[in-house]
Parts: C-alpha cells; sequence; structure tokens
C-alpha cells in the first residue's frame, strides 16, 4: 500500500474513532496529496518519495507556526500545530541518529572523493537525496561542513 492509500485508510480510521486532532493533519496531507497529483507535469502520479518531500515540509511548516504561537503568547493554538506535526512526523521514516548521519555522510564523501569545503555543493547534492526525510538539511550541512573541513 502507497502513502496515499494509507492516508485515506487513516481518515477513516480517525473518522470512526473521532479523532479531531489527527484527521485534521490527515485531510491536510490528503490535500497537500491532491495538489501534488494534479500539478502540471505530474501526470496523475505521486511517488512516494514526492511524498515524502511534502509530509517533510509540512511538518517544518507546523512547526515554525508553533514557534510563533509561542512567542505571541497562543500556547493553546502552539500546543494543536505540535499535536498535527507529531501525527504527520508518524509517516516519515525514522531520523538518523548523529553517529549514523556521520557514517552515512562519512561515506558519500569517500564516495566522491571531496577533501575540502569547496567540494560541499558535491556532497550535499547527493546526501539531500539520499538521506531525504531521515535527516533535516540544516543538520546535513553543518555535518558536512565539519566533516570538510
Amino acid at each position: 500500500m502507497n502513502l496515499f492509500d494509507r492516508i485515506s485508510e487513516d481518515i477513516k480510521k480517525a473518522m470512526l474513532a473521532r479523532e479531531k486532532v489527527r484527521l485534521e493533519a490527515l485531510r491536510g496531507i490528503k490535500k497537500e496529496f491532491l495538489e501534488a497529483k494534479t500539478a502540471k507535469g505530474a501526470g496523475g502520479e505521486l511517488t512516494d518519495d514526492t511524498a515524502l518531500k511534502i509530509l517533510t515540509k509540512m511538518v517544518k511548516q507546523r512547526k515554525e507556526s508553533a514557534r510563533i504561537y509561542e512567542e505571541n503568547s497562543r500556547p493553546e493554538l502552539a500546543e494543536n500545530e505540535l499535536a498535527e506535526a507529531a501525527v504527520i512526523e508518524e509517516y516519515l521514516p525514522a531520523k538518523l541518529s548523529a553517529e549514523e548521519l556521520e557514517k552515512e555522510l562519512r561515506a558519500i564523501i569517500a564516495e566522491t572523493g571531496a577533501e575540502n569545503a569547496s567540494q560541499m555543493g558535491k556532497v550535499m547534492g547527493i546526501a539531500t537525496k539520499r538521506l531525504a526525510g531521515r535527516a533535516d538539511g540544516k543538520e546535513i550541512s553543518a555535518k558536512v561542513k565539519e566533516l570538510l573541513s
């Protein structure tokens, strides 16, 4: 079962269980997936790779919104955003630990033959594709910079 079908099934379950926050988050995911499917050039298809990118973006948006709500003394709204982010994160692959991330990046650096910070772009291009959904871009960038220095 692909991610789109799994989300559709989980929407039904959330409706039956009357889980309001979960249902809202899942409906938001489905909306984004449908927009991506019908986008020009998509051909009515949604690959799991594209779906993971969408989910990662959605989690990032929810966390940013929660931070803004916190800054503006609206903890009830921040709490809702964080709850939705937690639901969306359930559909993402497990995050890499710091050790696993370093191991993966060392392998990519060896593969590309990069030796200094000026070759960081080569490593980042491969790393962001290979580690999509499993590590944040900022984490990858910081670690690559550290390893190439």
